[in-house]
């Protein structure tokens, strides 16, 4: 049971650390989503 809650607490951090990470990059990311919406259409 204890190494169930050191798991969820690794989980939570970590999902904490790639929503920073996320949002700190929100305009590098919108440019690959762009970049991989224009490849899918063929434009």
């Amino acid at each position: 049971m204890e190494l169930y809650l050191i798991l969820k607490i690794i989980f939570a951090i970590g999902f904490l650390i790639v929503t920073y990470a996320i949002m700190r990059n929100l305009d590098i990311v919108k440019i690959i989503i762009i970049y991989l919406k224009d490849k899918l259409l063929g434009k």
